[in-house]
C-alpha cells in the first residue's frame, strides 16, 4: 500500500462537531441520551423476539438482525465522539479509522440488503400466504441473511483497503466526528477520481438494486391489499408495512444523498447533520416505529413486563 508519509503510529485529528458552549454541551447531551435510547431499545427489540416464542419468526428474525446492525451501528461511532469530545482528545489511530470504516461501511451495507430482503418477506406473506412456509423457511431465511451480512462485510473490506490505498501527507483534519471515507478522500493528496467513479458505480449496484426489490415488492402488496375484502386485514397489513416503510425511505434518503455526491460537492457541514440522522438518530427511531405500530412486538413487551411484575 502506498502509506506515503503517514505510518500506524500517526493519528487522524476528528474536528468533530460539538465544540464546549453551552448550547453545544446541551446538544452532545441529547445525542448521549439519543445512544443510550437506542442501545436500551435495539437491545430489547433482540431479547423479546428470542425470549418470545410467537416471534420467532422470518418476519421478526429479520428485524432481530436489523436491530443488531443498529446496535453495532451506533456503538462504532458515538462512544469515540464522546470520550474524545470528554476527554478533549481529537485524535484516532490509522488502525482506529480503518476499524471504523470497516464496521460503519459494512453495516450500512449490511442495512441495504436487509431492507430488501424484508421487503421481499411481506411480499410473499402477503401476495403467496400458502407458500409462504417454503419460499421463507427459517434456511432460506437464515440464508438471505447470511448473504446480506457478507455482501455488506465484503463491501466494507474493499472500501476500507481502498481508502488506505492512497496517501495522507498534508492535512490529517478530518471534518466529521468520525472515518468516514469520502471525507478521508477530500484530504488525500493522491488523485481519487477514479476510485470515486467507481465508488458511484459500486453505490449504484449496492442501493439501487435493493430499492428496485422494494419497490417492486411494495407494489405488488399495495394492489394486494387494494383487493382485500377485509377491512381489518386491510389496516393490519397496512400497519406492518407502513412501519418498514417509514425505515426505508428515512434510511436510504439519507445514503443516497450522503455516498451517490461527487466530492467537489460536498459541504461538512452539511455531511455531519446527515451522518448525525442516519448514525445517530435512526438507530434509535427504529425500534420505536416498529414497538409503537406493531401490536404483537407490544404485546410481547407487556408479557415480559407482566412476568417482571409477578416475580417481585
Amino acid at each position: 500500500m502506498a502509506w506515503g508519509n503517514q505510518t500506524f503510529t500517526s493519528d487522524f485529528i476528528l474536528l468533530g462537531i460539538f465544540n464546549h458552549s453551552p448550547t453545544h454541551i446541551f446538544l452532545f447531551s441529547l445525542v448521549l441520551v439519543i445512544f443510550i435510547v437506542a442501545f436500551m431499545g435495539n437491545t430489547a427489540m433482540i431479547l423479546l423476539i428470542y425470549l418470545d416464542p410467537q416471534l420467532h419468526t422470518s418476519m421478526y428474525f429479520l428485524l432481530s438482525q436489523l436491530s443488531l446492525m443498529d446496535l453495532m451501528l451506533i456503538t462504532t461511532t458515538v462512544p469515540k465522539m464522546a470520550f474524545n469530545y470528554l476527554s478533549g482528545s481529537k485524535s484516532i489511530s490509522v488502525a482506529g479509522c480503518a476499524t471504523q470504516i470497516f464496521f460503519y461501511t459494512s453495516l450500512i451495507g449490511c442495512e441495504c440488503f436487509l431492507l430488501a430482503v424484508m421487503a421481499y418477506d411481506r411480499y410473499i406473506a402477503i401476495c403467496h400466504p400458502l407458500r409462504y412456509p417454503n419460499l421463507m423457511s427459517p434456511k432460506i431465511c437464515g440464508l438471505m441473511t447470511a448473504s446480506s451480512w457478507i455482501l455488506g462485510s465484503t463491501d466494507g473490506v474493499i472500501d476500507a483497503v481502498a481508502t488506505f490505498s492512497f496517501s495522507y501527507c498534508g492535512s490529517r483534519e478530518i471534518a466529521q466526528f468520525f472515518c468516514d471515507f469520502p471525507s478521508l478522500l477530500i484530504i488525500s493528496c493522491n488523485d481519487t477520481s477514479t476510485f470515486e467513479e467507481v465508488l458511484f458505480y459500486c453505490c449504484i449496484i449496492m442501493i439501487i438494486f435493493p430499492v428496485a426489490v422494494i419497490i417492486a415488492s411494495y407494489a405488488r402488496v399495495i394492489l394486494a391489499v387494494i383487493h382485500m375484502a377485509s377491512g381489518e386485514g386491510r389496516r393490519k397489513t397496512f400497519a406492518t408495512c407502513s412501519s418498514h416503510l417509514i425505515v426505508v425511505g428515512m434510511y436510504y434518503g439519507a445514503v443516497l444523498f450522503m455516498y451517490m455526491r461527487p466530492t467537489s460537492d460536498r459541504s461538512p457541514n452539511q455531511d455531519k447533520m446527515v451522518s448525525v440522522f442516519y448514525a445517530i438518530l435512526t438507530p434509535m427511531l427504529n425500534p420505536l416505529i416498529y414497538s409503537l405500530r406493531n401490536k404483537e412486538v407490544a404485546r410481547a413487551f407487556m408479557k415480559v413486563l407482566g412476568k417482571g411484575k409477578s416475580g417481585q
